[in-house]
């Protein structure tokens, strides 16, 4: 599991595999359970959690 800390505005998250932003503001009722996408390497994740400011995740699929 990845522990990704979100910027101020919370639209923000850090790729796990390629370190780039996830822009979370495509998903705006994010929560666990989800699935959501790298758009910068196609990394699939699954979002475990939403809770204190912290998007926790875990990869999904190795991506395109």
């Amino acid at each position: 599991m990845i522990n990704q800390q979100t910027e101020t505005s919370g639209a923000v998250c850090i790729c796990p595999e390629c370190k780039n932003p996830v822009d979370l503001s495509r998903y705006p009722n994010l929560a666990a359970g989800m699935v959501i996408e790298c758009n910068h390497c196609g990394m699939t994740l699954l979002v475990k959690d939403t809770a204190n400011g912290q998007v926790q995740t875990e990869i999904v699929d190795e991506g395109k």
